[in-house]
């Protein structure tokens, strides 16, 4: 399983946000799932290291997440957060932006394809594509760097039905081409039914149920 999370505790001004998590994020798509204000986003930021706990522990790849790189750590486990944040200039230079910085290379592309868009797509800019073009431009980016898990908080809740949609069989096609496991924060039930293959349901910064979405999705 890509990341285990183990009794831990979180506080913001003093006000506790996670109580004595307890939960395994699965290979393939585990969905945090819960109502808004619940701990979903800060959970999924505590992945790669955005947060640190209190108390307990973050496992990733049998290693506790403060023993390794948090750059190396943000490249293999990499965010894409609810609101698009494109860098200004081109597609393309958005999408070499994160490479650039550690001497990666990669296939523009292929990254532009993976996520649903064309090659005619490099040279636009960025600040004229629609939410949901620039959504995909996000998901190019980090596909970019190759990562091991996607990290997504809430990426089609400021999209219409289609280009919802459209992002949601990205994200399947992600999965069964490049073999990634995703998580994927969302307060959307039915989204959670279709995407993933195992659910942690988050209430009031604890861990409500955790199984498969039948199960934990049931009613």
């Amino acid at each position: 399983m890509p990341f285990e999370l183990r009794d831990v505790d979180l506080a913001r001004d003093g006000k506790p946000v996670l109580k004595g998590i307890s939960a395994d994020l699965r290979d393939g798509t585990t969905s945090l799932f819960g109502p808004s204000g619940s701990g979903k986003s800060t959970m999924l930021r505590l992945l790669n290291r955005l947060v640190d706990p209190a108390n307990g522990s973050v496992i990733y790849d049998g290693r506790d997440v403060r023993e390794l790189d948090v750059l190396e750590l943000r490249r293999d486990a990499c965010l894409v957060p609810q609101l698009p944040a494109l860098l200004a200039g081109t597609v393309a230079e958005n999408i070499a932006y994160g490479p650039s910085l550690c001497g990666r290379e990669f296939d523009l592309e292929r990254c532009l394809d993976l996520a649903g868009l064309d090659p005619s797509f490099a040279q636009r800019e960025g600040s004229k594509l629609s939410v949901g073009e620039q959504q995909r431009v996000m998901l190019a980016r980090a596909i970019a760097l190759s990562p091991q898990v996607l990290l997504l908080d809430e990426p089609t809740s400021a999209l219409d039905q289609a280009a919802r949609t459209a992002v949601e069989e990205t994200l399947v096609e992600l999965r069964e081409r490049l073999g990634m496991s995703i998580v994927l924060v969302t307060h959307d039930i039915e989204q959670a039914r279709r995407l993933a293959d195992w659910v942690v349901r988050i209430d009031a910064g604890t861990v409500a149920a955790q199984g498969k979405p039948a199960e934990v999705l049931a009613g």
